[in-house]
């Protein structure tokens, strides 16, 4: 029986994204016909479960598809990164993760998709475990380098913070789903087709009403041969309908009321968000 070094380093079980955190079961995303049989699988499973958070990783892209994971609010812990390196998860074929090749000489960044801020809570070992299993490859895009920084307040940096002070959130626990976009023109550098788009989706529970809100950041990646525009990123707040089309992802049927908001104008003539406050929570 071949010896799973990863289970040796941490012997603290996955169990992964948790569909019951809310209270409610909200399941992870699923993917349509188009994109089945994408996944690389993990004992057999196509969702691949770390600490606080799971994902499906996509064989050609060699990107996470999608990442689920859970915030308690009310248990975080400060813990330093200091000794942390990125890595790829030796449970997976090292052929379908993109490593350092890729960010060497450039202003790509290795770029959390799961916000390690967000997986650090429970028990010490637990957070400790979170902490790590933040760093493997399957958890990181290539995103610019001030991409969480960005012209926009660094919106979407600030997400989940921006969602804690302006809403009321039921027991400051939430499920987030994120991933990039992936397109047929998406750049190629390197080998390797980089996302020029992101989405990510905040599931919450305010005064006993589920609500999801989902956004969009787009990232100029010209810069990577060109001087730094002043609009590199923008960020926007999409519908489900619009976020599905994108992705080829479906969401459970308990968040189709969830996913409600006011109705916007076409995705075309739609402004950015120029800050935190112009959010429809």
């Amino acid at each position: 029986m071949p010896v799973n070094t990863h289970e040796l380093e941490d012997p603290i079980p996955r169990s992964g994204y948790d569909a019951d955190f809310l209270g409610i079961h909200i399941e992870a995303p699923t993917p349509d016909k188009s994109i089945q049989g994408d996944a690389v699988l993990w004992d057999g499973m196509e969702i691949i479960p770390y600490t606080h958070f799971s994902l499906s990783l996509s064989k050609s892209r060699r990107f996470a598809r999608w990442v689920a994971w859970n915030i308690d609010g009310g248990c975080t812990k400060l813990i330093s990164r200091t000794g942390l390196s990125f890595r790829k998860d030796p449970r997976l074929p090292a052929e379908f993760q993109v490593g350092n090749e890729l960010y060497s000489g450039n202003r790509l960044d290795r770029g959390h998709v799961a916000r390690r801020a967000d997986l650090l809570w429970g028990e010490l070992d637990e957070t400790q475990q979170a902490n790590r299993d933040s760093f493997y490859f399957s958890n990181i895009t290539p995103q610019m380098d001030d991409f969480n920084q960005s012209t926009q307040n660094g919106i979407w940096g600030r997400l989940e913070n921006a969602l804690y002070e302006d809403v009321d959130v039921e027991d400051l626990r939430v499920n987030v789903f994120a991933g990039p976009v992936f397109r047929t023109d998406d750049r190629l550098y390197r080998g390797v087709a980089l996302p020029s788009e992101y989405w990510k989706m905040l599931v919450f529970q305010e005064q006993g009403i589920l609500k999801a809100r989902i956004f969009l950041l787009t990232q100029d990646l010209d810069q990577l041969r060109a001087v730094m525009a002043l609009d590199e990123f923008r960020v926007y707040q999409i519908t489900r309908g619009e976020l599905e089309e994108r992705t080829q992802l479906r969401f459970p049927p308990v968040l189709d009321l969830a996913c409600t908001i006011p109705a916007m104008p076409a995705f075309n003539e739609r402004e950015p968000l120029a800050s935190a406050a112009a959010i429809m929570w």
